[in-house]
């Protein structure tokens, strides 16, 4: 349990699960909502929605399918969520063919994937054939196969995410089946902040990347392929910057690249950010240094439970020194360490003189007169650190 920080007016200020963190989101829908429940938590956010969805309104192809299934019933109409079928019937009623588009589905047999689902459609006046309480598309897929859908015509109500196997197994059976693309994605007009994020991934100044759709997963990956980056993106998921995917399929284009993973167990934004305040942290080793703890975070360092804000040139220097806690570190390798350095190993001292001060404790680091300088490691203390 971390402790309270003092702030500027003397009131204490409690240090959250993720201070000290930057996480990036690439979310487009309820990215507020997510980015709050983060900074709650102490987080800092870097927001960087990877596409944008077509407006309903707009939207010809969602128009056209709709007109189509008006004109040409299906056997079944499968709903996958209830935000995806409101808008749908919503869209229909701003093109004029919202009764006739109600008026088809209560001819036909209606499956949900789910409760939400099933509210979406009891709120529309329809009824609801079925639904699976476990929300799966996997349930959905096997009651439609026991049954048979050999030369059927099946509906599926599609909303910008892959359904992995599902409309090829109704295929495989002998099933036309016919998308309704609700909520198309494309790309973001503005590109900068994608390009921020994959920069900052690149560079490991983000501790996390979070995301809730697999589309905007294979954006990212499409971007940093066009920019000649993929791999070193890739790279940087693997081993450094932890993703965090919402749910299995969101997760499919990352695991795709040999990208490992971390997924709540209930796919919601709730325990995705319960996720990474329990992962994010457990990734630091906490140092006993000079009769005190100390944990090296993202973009801050956390003493004994106070959170203390150092320059980036001083998060260089700890980094490089706690990587052999205890042992002398020498001024040349520190000069390597900080960014954009140049030759002149004055600039270690520079940084050094900040870190400690940002530190609020300068016996954390002792200076080794001609030599370098070191992390006061605990004399007490199991030295047998691996990387911070």
């Amino acid at each position: 349990m971390h402790r309270e920080q003092t702030g500027a007016a003397g009131a204490e200020v409690p240090v959250g699960p993720l201070a000290g963190f930057t996480v990036g989101v690439t979310a487009a829908r309820r990215a507020d909502e997510l980015g709050a429940l983060l900074r709650r938590r102490g987080a800092e956010v870097m927001h960087a929605p990877a596409l944008r969805i077509v407006p309903l309104a707009d939207d010809s192809e969602l128009l056209a399918a709709t007109k189509q299934l008006i004109d040409n019933a299906p056997d079944v109409v499968v709903a996958t969520t209830a935000i995806g079928f409101r808008g749908w019937v919503e869209a229909a009623d701003g093109w004029g063919v919202g009764d006739a588009l109600l008026d088809r589905l209560r001819q036909v047999r209606l499956l949900a994937r789910g409760p939400k689902v099933r509210g979406a459609i009891r709120a529309a006046g329809l009824t609801e054939e079925w639904y699976p309480a476990s929300e799966s598309m996997a349930e959905v897929l096997e009651r439609l196969l026991e049954e048979g859908v050999e030369g059927h015509r099946i509906a599926v109500q599609l909303h910008g995410e892959p359904l992995p196997g599902f409309v090829e197994s109704l295929r495989a059976a002998g099933a036309e089946v016919v998308g309704v693309p609700v909520y198309r994605w494309m790309p973001p007009e503005d590109i900068g902040p994608v390009d921020r994020l994959l920069d900052a991934t690149v560079a490991r100044a983000l501790d996390a990347v979070t995301f809730t759709s697999a589309p905007a997963a294979a954006s990212l990956l499409d971007r940093a392929e066009r920019r000649g980056m993929r791999e070193e993106l890739l790279e940087a998921l693997r081993h450094d910057v932890l993703p965090a995917c919402v749910g299995p399929v969101t997760a499919l284009p990352l695991e795709a690249h040999d990208v490992p993973t971390s997924q709540p167990e209930r796919f919601r934004l709730g325990p995705l950010v319960q996720l990474l305040t329990a992962e994010l942290p457990g990734r630091v080793r906490p140092l006993p240094v000079a009769g005190r703890r100390l944990e090296i975070r993202g973009h801050a360092a956390v003493v004994d439970g106070e959170l203390r804000t150092v320059p980036p040139a001083g998060m260089a220097l700890l980094r490089a020194l706690a990587r052999r806690p205890g042992w002398v570190v020498a001024r040349s390798e520190l000069l390597r360490s900080l960014p954009g350095a140049g030759r002149d190993e004055h600039a270690v001292e520079t940084a050094m003189a900040r870190l400690r001060t940002a530190l609020g404790s300068p016996k954390l680091i002792q200076t080794v007169v001609k030599r370098g300088y070191r992390l006061a490691l605990d004399p007490s203390a199991d030295t047998k650190y691996a990387d911070v």
